[in-house]
């Protein structure tokens, strides 16, 4: 089997980081950008698209208003994405630092489907 590459990936978001967070680790900020609907039991988010499909992720670990990460359950256990809140501290600009894996023939659309997630976020939140 293949091996996946790790990417990663930074966007400007402006919004607080406190904010930003409950849209990165939260089922009702998740469903408003992320996936149509979100559920969580037992530190396992379940993700559902329109079109029926349902993928579910364990947060690994989380730190208030800085990041989340998770690990698809039905994927490789060395692979996880995380969502990383950065304030630069003189500007006080805010970014969002995406870790993801993907396979090297899959890289290109894994990250075409992030900037599409992240329009979302930013519609959602007015940024």
């Amino acid at each position: 089997m293949a091996d996946k590459v790790k990417f990663t990936l930074e966007y400007e978001i402006k919004c607080s980081p406190k904010i930003l967070y409950s849209f990165i680790s939260e089922p009702n900020g998740l469903s408003q950008w992320f996936a149509d609907d979100v559920f969580i039991k037992d530190h396992v988010y379940t993700f559902v698209w329109d079109d029926g499909e349902e993928q579910k992720a364990k947060m690994l670990s989380s730190k208030e208003a800085k990041s989340v990460k998770f690990a698809w359950i039905d994927d490789e256990p060395y692979t996880f994405f995380e969502l990383e809140i950065i304030k630069d501290e003189l500007t006080n600009d805010v970014a969002l630092v995406i870790t993801d894996f993907a396979l090297q023939e899959n890289l290109k659309d894994r990250q075409l489907i992030w900037n599409i997630q992240i329009e979302n976020l930013l519609s959602v939140i007015g940024a």
